[in-house]
């Protein structure tokens, strides 16, 4: 089970070198100038420390509504020292920036992708008291639904589909994943699909053929639940992408 590739390819992400000021990821160092603490915020530049940082990136995402980027905690702190893999992401791009050698900028974007998954991984793996994706992902029970509505959005899955995906029972599984994810089982896969489908109109797909492929039984229905979540009809979004 993967809990983040669906995600990662939906949503591709940039990350670049950045001034501190403009940065949403800072690595701080010890007074002796050893990398010590990842300081993450990815929703907004953070406010970076007089002194201090050893490397400032920008990470961003293309497309919009990424549902684990808004799940994530407003700021996220990690210890070098509890991810000995971080750590060593950090020294290969330490070293690209410090060396100055030909396609430097290539292999530090290659490398930052690699440090924000593994920061991913640890987020997940690590778990929250928030509701929310993360907190769903971090439960091995719930991950296994959730990857799988995440892979196969036009299913058309039932509770009790993803419920066995969970090895859980019905009442178990909705009961649980309310809890640790802040909606129903449907209402998330609903966001999911809408999610998908906006990308796909972006790109100019047609309004047919992005409702069949998420499972809505017609036109109409996909552009009521459409307008419904953004507030204009799909086919505007659409004819203003082309």
């Amino acid at each position: 089970m993967d809990r983040l590739s669906s995600l990662i390819s939906r949503f591709r992400m940039r990350v670049n070198i950045a001034s501190p000021s403009e940065a949403n990821l800072l690595v701080l160092a010890s007074p002796e100038g050893a990398a010590e603490t990842v300081l993450f915020c990815a929703q907004a530049p953070l406010l970076p420390p007089r002194d201090g940082v050893c490397l400032a990136l920008r990470v961003e995402w293309a497309g919009s509504h990424n549902p684990l980027i808004s799940a994530l905690p407003a700021r996220v702190e990690v210890r070098l020292a509890q991810t000995p893999q971080l750590a060593a992401l950090l020294t290969l791009m330490r070293q690209e920036v410090e060396c100055h050698r030909c396609g430097a900028e290539s292999v530090l974007s290659s490398l930052g992708q690699a440090f924000m998954v593994r920061l991913l991984r640890h987020l997940i793996e690590a778990g929250t008291a928030e509701p929310g994706l993360l907190a769903g992902l971090s439960d091995l029970r719930l991950a296994r639904a959730i990857v799988s509505m995440h892979d196969h959005p036009g299913r058309l899955w039932t509770t009790q589909d993803l419920a066995t995906e969970a090895g859980l029972s019905v009442s178990r599984f909705s009961e649980l994943f309310a809890a640790q994810v802040g909606e129903t089982p449907m209402g998330y896969l609903r966001r999911w699909r809408l999610t998908l489908a906006r990308q796909d109109l972006i790109r100019g797909d047609r309004v047919e053929a992005v409702a069949r492929r998420y499972a809505y039984e017609s036109p109409e229905g996909f552009t009521r639940a459409f307008r419904k979540a953004y507030g204009v009809a799909p086919v505007s979004l659409r004819h203003s992408a082309a």
